[in-house]
C-alpha cells in the first residue's frame, strides 16, 4: 500500500516546481497575491539566495507540494494514508481538504516570517546511535537545555538549544564508537522550547481561521497520531516547538499495511528516510501520544506543545543551506539552574507544568491557563490592545482606567466587550481617587453598565463606597442560601491594614450609606455583610508607581498569616487567594512567589514594555535598556502634598532628581514667591519650560473647568496651596511627555517603573525577546510562567 509523504524545509532547490506553474497560472497568481512576490520567479532563479532563507522558502515549498499533489495523476489509486514531516504537514492537510489552496499559502507564510525571525540556537543531527538512546545520554553531557528535534529515523536524531551546549554535547557524544554529530546551519533552535513564544503568537494566528477535519487520514508529526475531530488548529500551533516524531510516524504507516511512500514534492528525501528506517531494523521508537520521558530537564509531554521545523536531516546534512538570521522570533525562557530548596508545596511540585503552577482554583475561577494576570498601568498603558491580547491567548490583564477621562474610558470598556465577547477575559482598574471620590463612582457606574465582573483595586488607603457597591452589586443568595457575589475585587495592597480591611466584610456604615443612597438594595448590603470585599488579595511589593518599596520575602508570608486569622475570623466558606506583584521579572521571581505560597502573581513593569502598551516608542526604547538598579523613587503627583511615592526610571531621564527638588521646595517654601530668584528661574527655564505665571493660569484653568472651585477658592486663601497645585502641573505634564514621546521632553519624562524590566531585560538579552518589538504581552506571560517550571522542575 503507497502513503502520500510531503517534505519539510531543506528539501527546497532551485528551479523545483518548473513544471508546475504553468499548469496552474490561477492558483500561482493566488500564491502571488497572498506573498507579494512572483514564486515562480523566485523558485527559478532562486532569488540570490532568498530561497535558502526560512521565510521565503516554506511558502515556496507549500506552493510546489501543494501543486504537485493536484498535478498527480487522477488515474492512480488514491491513498488514504498521508503524512508531512514538520512543514510537509501543511501540504498533507491541504490534501485532506482542510483547507483552501490560499489559505494554506496564509498559513505557511505567517509560519515562515515567525520562524525566520528567530534567532540564537541551532541544530544538531546525532547519526549511529539510537533516538532513545540519545535522551538518556544527554543527561550526561551537562547540557540542560538542549532538546530532541526530530527523530527521523532509529538511528538518526536531531537536537535543538543552544550553541554552546550543542558543541559540548558532540563533543561528548563523538567520542563514542560509531556515532557522528553534524551541525545544522540554521538560525535557531527549531522544534525545541525555544520555539515556545513563536508558537503561541501562532497559536493566536490561527484563531482567525476555520478548518475542515480531514477526510482522509493524516498523521501528525507531534503525536504520530491520525488528526482527530478539531485538531488543526491545535496540532499546527504544538508543532512548532515539538519534536517531529518521524520514525514513529513511519512505523504507524508500516502497522497499517504501507509498503511503499510516494513523495508530493522536490527531491526524495523523505524517501531516503524511509529505507534508511528500514535497513535500520525494526527499531522504531514505540508509539505514544504522550510521551513520559524527559528530555533536558523538562518533560517531553510539556515540550511537545508547538509547531513547525527545519527539514529532516538525511547523511547530507552537513551542506544543508544555511538560514539567514533576521530579526528574531521570541525563544523561550533562558533560566540559571536553582540551588537546592526545601520541599516545595503541593502547588509547586516537582515536574509541575506552567499550567498547574499556583491555585487551580483560581484558574478556574478566572478561566485562564496560567494563575497569572496582566496588571493595570494607568493612563492607558495597560491599553485596550493589552488586555484583548491577553484574553485571547486563555490569559487576563485589567485596562489601566486611572487618570484617564471618563469618555475615553468608556470607549476602551466597549472595544474590549466587542473583542472579547460579554463574558470574555478581561478587568477594569479602579483607581483610589483620594481628593475626587465622585470619580471612582463614576468608573464603577461604567463598569456596572457595561457589564463588568472584574476590577483590579489599587492605590487604596481605605475601603471606600465605591469599591464596595462594585463589588456587592448583583449579590444573591442561590437555592441553597448560600451568600454569592457575582463581581470580583482584586486587591492590591502593600499593609497589612489595608489587607485586612479588604479581608473583612463591608463597614456597616458604608453599607448603611450605600443603602440610603440606592446604591445597593437591602438584599445586597445583607451579602456584603458575609462575604469579604476582596475575593483576592494581590500583595504588592517593590513595584513601579506607586509604592512603600516592600520586600516580597518578608510581605508574602505575613499577607498569608492574616489571610489565614480573617479566615478563621470570619468563617467565609471560600478561601481568600492570596498573589504577589512587585519585581516579577524573571522565572526565577515568578518560581519564587509561587513558593512562598503564593495563588497567582500579577506582572506590570515588564508589560510596559511591549507592543501592546499604550506609551510611545521613545519611552519603550529606554525602558528596553534598563538595567535593576536603574529605578528611583519620587513624589507621586497625585498625593504630592502628603510625601508618597512612586518608583520611576532613572537612566536616561532628570525627573526623579527633579520631581524630588519640588518636593523640598514645598516642604522648605510658604509660596513661590518665597523661593528665591535663581532657584525660580532655574524651575521656570529647565523644569516648566514657561513662567510659572503660565503654568498657574492653565492649573487654575483646568480645575475650574471641573468644577473644583474649591480646590481654587483654597490657592488662593493659600499660596503653598497655590504653589503645591502648581507643582502638580509638571508631575502631569511629565506623564504626558512620556506617552507622547515628545522629543523636547525626554530628560522630563515621568516613566512609572519597578526593577522588575531590569532583570528581564537579563532574562531576554541575546535572545529574540532582546527587541522590545517582539514582546508581546501573551509572550511575556509564556516566557515567565514556563519558564518559572523549568526552574522547579530543575529543584
Amino acid at each position: 500500500m503507497v502513503a502520500l509523504v510531503f517534505p519539510g524545509q531543506g528539501s527546497q532547490r532551485k528551479g523545483m516546481g518548473a513544471d508546475l506553474f504553468a499548469r496552474f497560472p490561477d492558483l500561482t497568481r493566488q500564491a502571488d497575491t497572498v506573498l507579494g512576490h512572483s514564486v515562480e520567479e523566485l523558485c527559478r532563479s532562486s532569488g540570490d539566495g532568498r530561497l535558502d532563507r526560512t521565510e521565503y522558502a516554506q511558502p515556496a515549498l507549500f506552493v510546489v507540494s501543494a501543486l504537485s499533489y493536484l498535478a498527480r495523476d487522477p488515474g492512480l489509486p488514491q491513498p488514504t494514508l498521508l503524512a508531512g514531516h514538520s512543514l510537509g504537514e501543511y501540504g498533507a492537510l491541504f490534501a485532506a481538504g482542510c483547507f483552501d489552496f490560499a489559505t494554506g499559502v496564509r498559513l505557511v507564510r505567517e509560519r515562515g516570517a515567525l520562524m525566520g525571525r528567530a534567532q540564537g540556537g541551532g541544530m544538531l543531527a546525532v547519526l549511529g546511535v539510537d533516538g532513545d538512546e540519545v535522551q538518556a545520554l544527554l543527561a550526561g553531557t551537562g547540557a540542560r537545555q538542549v532538546d530532541v528535534a526530530n527523530y527521523n529515523t532509529p538511528t538518526q536524531t536531531v537536537l535543538s538549544g543552544p550553541l554552546d551546549e550543542l558543541r559540548m554535547v558532540s563533543a561528548a557524544l563523538g567520542q563514542r564508537p560509531g556515532v557522528r554529530c553534524v551541525p545544522v546551519r540554521v538560525s535557531a533552535a527549531f522544534h525545541s522550547r525555544h520555539m515556545r513564544p513563536a508558537a503561541q503568537e501562532f497559536a493566536t494566528f490561527l484563531t482567525g481561521f476555520s478548518f475542515a477535519d480531514p477526510h482522509r487520514t493524516v498523521i501528525s508529526s507531534v503525536t504520530a497520531r491520525p488528526y482527530g475531530a478539531g485538531q488543526v488548529a491545535e496540532l499546527l500551533s504544538r508543532q512548532i516547538e515539538s519534536p517531529v516524531r518521524w520514525s514513529e510516524t513511519m512505523a504507524y504507516l508500516r502497522e497499517r499495511g504501507t509498503t511503499e511512500l510516494e513523495e508530493m514534492g522536490p527531491g526524495k528525501v523523505l524517501t531516503g528516510l524511509w529505507k534508511q528506517g528500514r535497513a535500520d531494523g525494526a527499531k522504531a521508537r514505540a508509539v505514544a501520544p504522550a510521551p513520559v520521558a524527559v528530555v533536558a530537564g523538562v518533560p517531553a509531554a510539556a515540550a511537545a506543545r508547538a509547531p513547525a521545523s527545519p527539514a529532516p536531516v538525511a547523511a547530507r546534512a552537513a551542506t544543508a543551506a544555511p538560514a539567514r538570521p533576521s530579526d528574531p522570533a521570541p525563544p523561550a525562557p533562558r533560566t540559571a539552574p536553582s540551588p537546592a530548596s526545601p520541599v516545595p508545596p503541593a502547588s509547586v511540585s516537582r515536574g509541575q507544568r506552567a499550567e498547574e503552577l499556583g491555585s487551580a482554583e483560581f484558574r478556574q475561577d478566572y478561566g485562564i491557563r496560567y494563575a497569572y494576570l496582566a496588571g493595570a498601568m494607568f493612563r492607558g498603558i495597560a491599553s485596550a490592545e493589552l488586555v484583548i491580547r491577553m484574553g485571547r491567548a486563555g490569559l487576563m490583564g485589567f485596562f489601566g482606567a486611572g487618570g484617564l477621562g471618563l469618555d475615553k474610558v468608556e470607549s476602551a470598556l466597549v472595544r474590549i466587550k466587542d473583542a472579547l465577547g460579554p463574558d470574555g477575559r478581561y478587568g477594569m482598574n479602579l483607581l483610589h481617587s483620594i481628593d475626587d471620590p465622585a470619580y471612582e463612582h463614576a468608573v464603577v457606574d461604567l463598569c456596572l453598565k457595561h457589564g463588568v465582573h472584574d476590577v483590579e483595586a489599587a492605590g487604596f488607603t481605605q475601603l471606600t463606597p465605591a469599591v464596595v457597591q462594585f463589588r456587592f452589586s448583583g449579590a444573591h443568595r442561590d437555592a441553597a442560601g448560600r451568600a454569592v457575589a457575582v463581581r470580583r475585587v482584586l486587591a492590591k495592597v502593600s499593609r497589612p491594614e489595608v489587607a485586612a480591611a479588604f479581608m473583612a466584610p463591608a463597614p456597616a456604615a458604608i453599607l448603611r450609606r450605600l443603602t440610603a443612597d440606592g446604591r445597593l438594595t437591602p438584599q445586597e448590603a445583607e451579602i456584603a455583610a458575609e462575604l469579604p470585599v476582596g475575593q483576592d488579595i494581590c500583595v504588592e511589593a517593590d513595584s513601579g508607581g506607586h509604592t512603600d518599596g516592600g520586600a516580597a520575602l518578608t510581605l508574602l508570608p505575613s499577607m498569608i498569616r492574616h489571610r489565614d486569622a480573617a479566615m478563621a475570623r470570619h468563617g467565609y466558606g471560600r478561601r481568600i487567594r492570596i498573589g504577589a506583584a512587585g519585581g516579577i521579572g524573571a522565572p526565577e521571581a515568578v518560581a519564587a512567589a509561587f513558593v512562598l505560597g503564593a495563588d497567582f502573581v500579577l506582572t506590570g513593569s515588564v508589560n510596559q514594555c511591549s507592543p501592546e502598551a499604550g506609551t510611545s516608542d521613545a519611552v519603550k526604547d529606554i525602558l528596553a535598556g534598563l538595567d535593576v538598579q536603574d529605578t528611583a523613587y519620587a513624589p507621586a503627583g497625585d498625593m504630592f502634598e502628603i510625601g508618597a511615592r512612586v518608583q520611576v526610571v532613572r537612566k536616561g531621564t532628570l525627573f526623579a532628581a527633579r520631581g524630588n527638588k519640588l518636593y523640598q521646595l514645598y516642604r522648605s517654601h510658604d509660596s513661590w514667591e518665597s523661593i528665591d530668584a535663581g532657584t525660580r528661574r532655574s524651575v521656570e527655564e529647565t523644569y516648566f519650560k514657561r513662567p510659572f505665571a503660565e503654568v498657574w493660569e492653565e492649573t487654575r484653568a483646568y480645575h475650574l473647568g471641573r468644577g473644583r472651585d474649591a480646590e481654587i477658592e483654597k490657592a488662593d486663601r493659600l499660596p503653598k496651596h497655590r504653589m503645591a497645585l502648581a507643582f502638580r502641573w509638571y508631575f502631569a505634564r511629565s506623564v504626558r511627555w512620556g506617552l507622547e514621546g515628545e522629543p523636547t521632553q525626554k530628560v522630563n519624562y515621568q516613566i512609572q517603573c519597578g526593577p522588575a524590566i531590569g532583570a528581564f531585560n537579563h532574562v531576554v538579552r541575546g535572545t529574540g525577546l532582546e527587541d522590545w518589538r517582539h514582546r508581546h504581552v501573551d509572550l511575556i506571560a509564556e516566557h515567565l510562567m514556563t519558564g518559572a517550571a523549568d526552574v522547579l522542575a530543575r529543584r
